[in-house]
């Protein structure tokens, strides 16, 4: 997994249900970039590098040059999939990208993206971050039209039902309207063809994308989920692509067409909290600064006297310093990460068990010995690495142990592109504030309020979807998919 991100904190980092991954996942990120004369899929490469975050099992760079398309794909982080000597193997002026994350089941490599088909007007690339809650519907079409589903993703849907409309006689933007328009769910799609990308976001606009452009080169545009793509490259932020909007970028510049009706915005404020990069702009200010806010927030809510107060590398550390400054306890670094470690599927040692590994967050001592701290993360899923992380601090001397969390509890499961456990795994939604407390072994523990969360966006708070802490799903979640929780097996996320 990457190695400057705290996707995987558990202490033992293997496959054993007590070890599993105690975060919620994200599925994907998608990038694209229209640059005659450049460079497009080194460029690409640096801005999937930037997106390693979103998803680390695989990735694929799809590019054109005239009539022809190139492509690569493999399992793997960016900086493994790709060589110079690949790069250098695929030309063009334009190019998409994406680095994917998947749910149990969907590990392989048929399932990389971006998705190629063939149509009447040449071949298409695609890439999707999100997921549809409509796929049993989509199939049911695609097979009745005689098509052959080759990977276990909602993605190639997308694309399979292009590639229909396309043969039928529409245009590439035609086609890709009428698809979108059959699709329920999140979906923020990059799109290549022979004449130019596309760029789509789903009608709330759930999972974001933005669109910059090369400073110094004009008609040179970019289009990625989040801004540090575009800082990585050296491009300008210009705007979010608009829930409902389709882009068309080709040597005539940028086309918009708004393909669905306006609706609520609903962008995840789990992308606020968690996903997105501390150092990517949303709402005009680095997420930083928003997660700041909440630890702020935090402290007037749920103020503990203590010594020092810790964050959680990396994601629970810009809360902890905003509860530093609200609270005027001292903030102190608790916990070293080791950033190189990824997820391993080789087995510690019984030993190694019983000596307390720590593969990737080891407590300072002399920072935490006969200390009352103040614990600041920024989610708990299961609970499973929160009580491995009270067990290492207390091992570590710290004579109380009060954690704070900078979101409220997580009680329901995601369908748009999160990979988040079934209900009953989520120990909020079986366990009150006090039973979690015990389980997970602290003196106090206290979350954040919705009302806090959403007020420290500073934004209108029905633009947010926060369906994971109340169960109020802004598009409508079929029984069969909350039954089978995306039919795991059968259809994965995009």
């Amino acid at each position: 997994m990457i190695p400057d991100r705290d996707l995987h904190l558990d202490f033992c980092a293997d496959i054993n249900d007590d070890n599993a991954v105690d975060k919620p996942e994200e599925a994907c990120g998608v990038f694209g970039i229209y640059a005659p004369e450049q460079e497009v899929a080194k460029l690409t490469y640096f801005g999937l590098y930037a997106l390693q975050h979103r998803g680390q099992e695989s990735a694929g760079i799809a590019t054109f040059d005239g009539t022809d398309l190139y492509e690569h794909r493999d399992m793997g982080l960016v900086s493994h999939v790709f060589s110079p000597e690949i790069l250098a193997k695929l030309p063009g002026q334009l190019a998409i990208g994406h680095t994917r994350y998947s749910t149990t089941g969907a590990s392989r490599r048929c399932n990389a993206q971006p998705i190629i088909v063939e149509t009447r007007l040449g071949k298409l690339a695609l890439a999707h971050n999100g997921n549809l809650v409509n796929t049993a519907e989509l199939q049911a079409y695609l097979l009745a039209k005689g098509c052959e589903l080759t990977t276990t993703i909602d993605s190639e849907m997308i694309a399979l039902i292009i590639r229909e409309e396309v043969n039928a006689g529409s245009s590439w933007i035609e086609a890709t309207i009428s698809a979108c328009q059959r699709c329920v769910g999140a979906f923020s799609l990059t799109i290549a063809t022979p004449d130019g990308i596309m760029a789509i976001r789903d009608p709330h606009g759930i999972r974001p994308l933005v669109l910059g452009s090369l400073p110094d080169r004009i008609g040179h545009y970019v289009v990625a989920s989040e801004t540090c793509a575009l800082d990585i490259i050296g491009a300008d932020y210009d705007r979010d692509v608009k829930p409902g909007e389709l882009l068309w970028i080709d040597d005539k510049g940028v086309e918009s067409f708004n393909w669905a009706p306006k609706v609520q915005s609903k962008l995840c404020i789990f992308e606020m909290i968690y996903f997105a990069r501390p150092d990517s702009w949303v709402h005009e200010e680095s997420l930083y600064s928003y997660r700041k806010r909440l630890g702020k927030q935090l402290a007037l809510e749920s103020f503990h006297d203590a010594d020092i107060v810790i964050g959680v590398p990396d994601s629970g550390i810009p809360a902890a310093i905003g509860f530093s400054e609200a609270s005027g306890i001292p903030y102190a670094e608790g916990l070293i990460k080791n950033r190189y470690v990824g997820r391993t599927f080789i087995q510690p040692t019984q030993e190694m068990r019983e000596a307390g590994i720590r593969m990737k967050l080891n407590p300072l001592r002399d920072v935490l010995k006969g200390k009352r701290v103040i614990v600041i993360d920024d989610s708990i899923v299961r609970g499973t690495t929160s009580r491995k992380l009270v067990k290492a601090l207390r091992d570590a001397g710290a004579s109380e142990i009060h954690m704070r969390i900078s979101s409220p509890p997580v009680t329901h499961p995601c369908f748009y592109g999160i990979d988040t456990d079934t209900q009953d795994q989520l120990i909020a939604a079986t366990k009150s504030v006090a039973q979690i407390a015990e389980q997970i072994g602290v003196d106090t523990l206290a979350y954040l309020s919705w009302d806090g969360m959403l007020s420290a966006t500073e934004k209108d708070p029905q633009s947010f979807c926060s369906a994971c802490f109340t169960g109020d799903y802004p598009v409508e979640i079929p029984d069969g998919v909350k039954r089978s929780k995306l039919m795991l097996e059968k259809v994965a996320v995009g």
